[in-house]
């Protein structure tokens, strides 16, 4: 599909430089067959039905920008995939001074060699740690990978608990899965008490959900892959809500595109542990996921390819314009919109 029909134009006061207070207070715009209808992401409770299964992505962000020196010039790095315990791919800059065999050193006693150089800038970093002493290290000499359209992706302290969501728990992601931002301890014991059940799932958001898309056409575009784990009770759980007659509410993308990625054809979930690569375009066949709750994104982006696969190019932007036209606020830091899936099974 040609990338121009996901395009346009969003004013740069609409761009959120911080999240509002409480989190659960930002606006929530519900797009359905029905039509559009505003609220707050506080109302959820009453959007959702009982026996809704609300499956949100409990990765953590990890300080992946790294700043080193080779020799005497300096380099920067963002990680974004692990490969094994000591060893991620990054994006560096600037890429054209590194060589394999090179030493990136960020301290004294830290430091790590090019093990292989990619396209677009990537390159594979093998550190001199693993494991927890790495995350360790990048504790110590890292900084938080805020989206470039956030102050130009310079963290303050802040940030260092506002880009976190309430279901943080496993270290590996460069990037928050952005609706989970949303949700506070409140929120979720309301939740409960209207019938609604939780579950996480794990998918290490990459620092290639910023990149943007170069190529005039989807087929041409490569994602970068993500590691994901979905375990068997939670699999097990999906399919039993859905037998149910239940529905899977992903919260995010990612904890869509991972579900999509564990799937079968029939629309069963199966346990996963590995990369996932998935590109969601307009005429892909939804096998799980019926209702999908997630920020306002890129024009151009893989992510607006996403929702407009999911509730219809059309209606997205139409649902866009309206959002604009009402002030809602974009991207990592702003509002929410609920979507019903244009083609329910």
């Amino acid at each position: 599909m040609d990338v121009n029909l996901f395009d346009f134009d969003l004013p740069r006061t609409l761009i959120a430089e911080r999240p509002v207070s409480p989190r659960d207070a930002a606006r929530l715009l519900h797009v359905q067959a029905g039509g559009l209808t505003d609220g707050v992401v506080g109302d959820l409770p009453r959007w959702l039905r009982p026996g809704d299964l609300l499956i949100s992505n409990d990765t953590r962000v990890i300080p992946a920008r790294l700043f080193g020196r080779k020799g005497e010039g300096g380099i920067e790095l963002t990680l974004h995939e692990r490969t094994s315990l000591d060893e991620w791919k990054a994006f560096a800059r600037p890429a054209k001074k590194l060589r394999p065999g090179d030493e990136v050193r960020f301290a004294d006693d830290f430091s790590a060699t090019v093990a292989a150089k990619g396209e677009a800038g990537e390159v594979l970093m093998r550190f001199d740690r693993g494991g927890d002493d790495l995350m360790l290290a990048l504790d110590a000499y890292g900084r938080l990978p805020l989206p470039p359209y956030i102050r130009k992706g310079e963290a303050d302290e802040r940030d260092r608990a506002d880009y976190q969501t309430v279901f943080a728990r496993e270290k590996g992601a460069v990037a928050a899965p952005t609706a989970g931002l949303h949700f506070t301890d409140a929120l979720l014991t309301a939740l409960e008490s209207a019938g609604v059940t939780r579950t996480t799932i794990t998918l290490h958001v990459g620092a290639g959900t910023f990149l943007p898309v170069k190529v005039d056409d989807t087929k041409d575009h490569r994602m970068h892959a993500e590691r994901g784990v979905v375990t068997a009770e939670v699999a097990d759980l999906v399919n039993r809500t859905k037998a149910a007659g239940g529905r899977v509410v992903a919260v995010g993308t990612t904890s869509l595109r991972l579900l999509e990625s564990a799937a079968d054809d029939d629309g069963v979930l199966h346990p996963f542990d590995g990369p996932t690569d998935i590109f969601i375009t307009p005429g892909y066949r939804f096998r799980l996921v019926d209702v999908l709750m997630t920020n306002f994104h890129l024009p151009k982006s893989t992510l607006f390819m996403l929702v407009s696969a999911f509730a219809g190019l059309d209606r997205m932007h139409q649902a866009y314009a309206y959002a604009m036209n009402r002030g809602y606020r974009f991207y990592s830091y702003g509002d929410a919109c609920l979507l019903e899936r244009e083609n329910p099974c």
